[in-house]
């Protein structure tokens, strides 16, 4: 028996917390958080994925994206990861319409937390990213 063994209905606690912490932006205490759940199931995508959610907080948009799509690499179906990485992608100026995409296929997902998620970013995407002038262009007129 490993001893760690004791700790395993642990698990998802230490993950939510992990979670919660990165809403607080509370980025020491997630980072321990996740290493934790780590050390108790090190295989689980759940950790990656928090990592992932963490970098998107931080708008590390490429570490971000990476994350999600090893996670996606291993589990194709992964509606979360997709959901996640539909978001980051459509963060990135060059790849909005990308990212639109990759939201509107998590929007079929059966899963109703991921059918939300996907729609909140599809509302924001539209509303903020794919007005002219997006936010990250800034306003053209008037600039010389």
């Amino acid at each position: 028996m490993n001893s760690l063994d004791k700790y395993k209905q642990d698990f998802l606690l230490l993950l939510e917390a992990g979670y919660i912490a990165t809403n607080q932006t509370d980025e020491d205490s997630a980072v321990k958080l996740f290493k934790a759940a780590e050390l108790l199931d090190k295989n689980n995508a759940l950790i990656k994925i928090g990592f992932g959610y963490l970098a998107l907080h931080k708008l590390e948009l490429k570490e971000a994206a990476s994350l999600f799509e090893e996670v996606l690499k291993q589990d194709t179906k992964n509606e979360m990861a997709k959901a996640f990485l539909g978001i980051t992608i459509a963060l990135m100026p060059k790849d909005t319409l990308k990212g639109e995409k990759i939201l509107k296929e998590a929007l079929e997902s059966d899963d109703k937390g991921v059918k939300k998620l996907a729609g909140i970013a599809l509302d924001f995407v539209d509303k903020f990213l794919k007005k002219e002038p997006s936010p990250v262009e800034g306003k053209k007129k008037g600039k010389k």
